[in-house]
């Protein structure tokens, strides 16, 4: 069965089959709506449902609770019609122009800054080339199994080799065969770029980031780019691992610094032989004991849903965050058994 969707307040409007998500029959048909994991767990697909009813789907719980729902509130990625609707969210216009594409490429280089951290270089076809906005992801393809998404770490101008950081997951398949069998010269498909993860331009606020773990990959794209534009909004990186090592790309963080992006490191579980000086606890919790009053700026993270849920929660509840000017993508893990989501990076 067909419906039909309108989105408020622009009036565009859209077909929806009853067996498709909103966000996946808004994408079919040309209109960006955000969204990051697809996995019912980020909270980045969340929208106001109008009118009509819906399907919420399969979701995590903490990320949309019975208040919002009796609220109107559903998760795009996850809700599917009943009825005809009209949703209330925001579109995304940047990426309106950028075409999602299937490219093979060949593993260039493959490198270790830390022990369950790998970098991987990919190179494009020679007439080929990935038109990306800093911050997106794309899928890697696998035969007969589920895409695994990785942001890209590299920014748009800097494009020679697309860049993956990737962590080495307990029990994780593809992981598994990127630190034990892949070699270089492999080959290897995806698809994207995909997300609305990415600096908004049109915007004067200060900006905060927050990274956990490789969530760093995408912030650094984000960062390079910003530096090659010549941004001059303040802006403020957090960086959290548990120990020392977590932080893989520490140097580079640092180098920032002289950029003016101020920088600040936070290890929740330093190791002694670590002899960490620095900041400890939770990375967010760093950001609300340094910021009395986040109104004024806009937030990106990226890393652990736990951080991703945790920063959202309080930088709005307790700072004065606005809700859209919180940006984020969240990695999501699940076991083989029990994949269901497309934002998997095991």
């Amino acid at each position: 069965m067909t419906f039909k969707t309108v989105i408020q307040p622009s009036g565009h409007n859209f077909p929806i089959e009853a067996h498709e998500t909103i966000l996946e029959a808004a994408l079919k048909h040309g209109y960006t709506l955000p969204y990051s994991c697809r996995d019912g767990v980020c909270g980045t697909c969340k929208g106001k449902v109008v009118t009509g009813q819906v399907d919420y789907g399969k979701y995590q719980e903490s990320t949309l609770s019975e208040a919002e729902k009796a609220a109107g509130m559903a998760l795009f990625c996850c809700a599917k019609p009943l009825s005809n609707l009209a949703i209330e969210c925001r579109e995304v216009n940047a990426l309106k122009d950028i075409p999602v594409k299937t490219i093979p490429c060949r593993v260039q280089k493959m490198e270790r800054p830390a022990p369950d951290v790998m970098v991987l270089s990919l190179k494009l076809p020679a007439n080929e080339r990935l038109q990306f906005l800093a911050g997106q992801y794309i899928d890697i393809l696998l035969k007969d199994e589920k895409p695994r998404s990785f942001s890209l770490a590299n920014a748009p101008h800097d494009d020679e080799f697309l860049e993956l950081h990737i962590r080495n997951i307990t029990g994780g398949a593809f992981t598994h065969y990127v630190f034990e069998v892949m070699k270089e010269r492999d080959i290897l498909r995806f698809r994207g770029p995909l997300g609305t993860f990415f600096l908004r331009e049109d915007s004067d606020k200060p900006i905060i980031f927050v990274a956990s773990g490789t969530g760093f990959a995408p912030i650094k794209a984000i960062i390079e780019h910003a530096l090659y534009i010549g941004v001059k909004r303040p802006m403020h990186f957090y960086w959290g691992g548990r120990k020392l090592a977590d932080l893989y790309m520490l140097d580079k963080a640092e180098q920032w610094e002289d950029s003016g992006i101020k920088f600040t490191p936070v290890l929740s579980e330093a190791l002694p032989e670590d002899a960490w000086q620095g900041r400890t606890g939770f990375v967010h919790q760093a950001v609300l004991d340094d910021y009395r009053d986040l109104s004024p700026y806009e937030v990106y993270t990226c890393g652990a849903p736990v951080v991703v849920e945790a920063a959202h929660r309080d930088f709005t509840a307790q700072r004065g965050l606005p809700n859209e000017a919180f940006f984020s993508d969240a990695f999501t893990f699940h076991p083989k058994s029990e994949r269901r989501g497309l934002r998997s990076q095991d």
